[in-house]
């Protein structure tokens, strides 16, 4: 009988053990973000095939990993977007939230992150402040910043004689953020801020702004908005004569999308910043080929979309390394630790503040007679390397460095 009962519990142990490592191998993957609004086109359902071509190409499922993805609308409010994810972690098993746009969501749901140790890997947010004094041991921030803007596209203007500055800035933390940057780095170069005037988002009508910002006698408007507040300026902007005579437009942040709405014709020769672009070489074509197949429209993806993509990928690559995804801050400590590989960004780091190392490349929208094929849009200018793309660790003010340096 002693035998029968030890026997039993061996049994009982090993059938446990086996719950335990599957478990260990199971991941849920929350996309959040605006899927139907003026972020919809940049990031939206596209994220979530990106995020999902990445589970694919992580191969993990094929070494026995149960991987999911779920995603959400958060309508552009940080309370939806909070609830959301409070419940993603407390009672339905996420582990990661990625895409995260807007940047006051962003914020909010960093701090969520932490709390609950799960991981946040933002690509839609902008606000540099992720990486600076909001940032945290369970956060990484991919794709873009603001401090990378201003200092990409804004410095390319200032130094091409677009000393005098008007901004025409969305109301709330990423437009704060940006025209903040951009304005630090105008007066840094030796030009000067004459007026800046601050819309809702979602904009429909800009017209009063505009009047604002043409009044001004400013060399440049600085559009520190983006999605389609970007694309309903641009194009009200032309209307008022903006952009045709010698005060010009500089869209702080574009997207390929923008273009396309947009259309060439009122686009060309807006210079942009961008970590990718999909025409760049053949590993960025070859995904977005197979990206834009899925898509309604045959759209190609924005940097966004490819960095959900990107972030995501070598996220599951710490977390086969650890073997599991139960402790956020060691899975965010393993992507800190093993070099980032992938065919959209490159090689790369993610440095010790959370901020993902990557080139920034400045862009100039072709004319329409350049375009030879759907979705040529971009002449490439210049790069970057990702040292001087991207604000120095010593500036960034994060308690993770100032912590690390004691």
């Amino acid at each position: 009988m002693k035998s029968r009962k030890v026997a039993i519990s061996a049994a009982l142990l090993t059938m446990l053990a086996s719950q335990a490592q599957s478990a260990e191998k199971t991941i849920r993957i929350g996309i959040i973000n605006d899927q139907a609004s003026l972020y919809a086109e940049m990031g939206g359902p596209g994220s979530v095939l990106a995020a999902k071509l990445a589970v694919q190409d992580s191969g993990l499922e094929a070494k026995g990993w149960k991987i999911e993805v779920i995603d959400a609308d958060h309508q552009n409010k940080a309370d939806i977007a909070s609830a959301i994810v409070r419940r993603w972690f407390d009672t339905q098993g996420v582990d990661v939230v990625a895409d995260v746009t807007n940047s006051a969501v962003a914020l909010a749901v960093n701090q969520i992150a932490r709390e609950k140790n799960k991981v946040m890997l933002a690509s839609g947010p902008a606000v540099s402040d992720l990486t600076g004094a909001a940032c945290t041991p369970n956060t990484v921030h991919w794709t873009h910043d603001t401090w990378a803007f201003a200092n990409g596209i804004g410095k390319a203007v200032v130094d091409t004689g677009g000393k005098k500055w008007f901004f025409l800035t969305a109301d709330f933390a990423f437009g704060h953020a940006l025209e903040r940057d951009t304005e630090k780095m105008v007066l840094a170069s030796g030009g000067e801020v004459l007026g800046k005037v601050r819309h809702p988002h979602n904009t429909a009508d800009f017209a009063s702004f505009l009047v604002q910002a043409q009044n001004s006698k400013a060399d440049v408007i600085g559009l520190a908005n983006s999605g389609n507040d970007t694309v309903t300026s641009i194009k009200q902007a032309a209307e008022f004569g903006i952009g045709r005579s010698s005060q010009k437009l500089a869209g702080l942040l574009l997207y390929v999308t923008d273009v396309h709405a947009i259309g060439l014709q009122l686009a060309q020769g807006l210079m942009l910043v961008s970590p990718f672009y999909w025409d760049m070489n053949d590993g960025t074509r070859k995904f977005s080929t197979r990206f834009a197949a899925q898509r309604v429209g045959n759209a190609k993806p924005t940097m966004v979309q490819a960095g959900v993509y990107a972030s995501i990928l070598h996220y599951l690559k710490a977390a086969e390394a650890l073997g599991n995804s139960e402790d956020g801050a060691k899975v965010v400590a393993k992507m800190k630790q093993i070099p980032t590989d992938d065919p959209l960004f490159g090689k790369g780091v993610v440095r010790a503040d959370g901020r993902k190392m990557h080139p920034m490349h400045l862009f100039e929208v072709k004319k329409p007679s350049e375009s030879k094929y759907p979705w040529d849009y971009y002449a490439f200018k210049a790069s970057a390397p990702a040292d001087l793309a991207f604000r120095p660790l010593k500036d960034g003010n994060c308690p993770l460095v100032t912590a690390q340096a004691k």
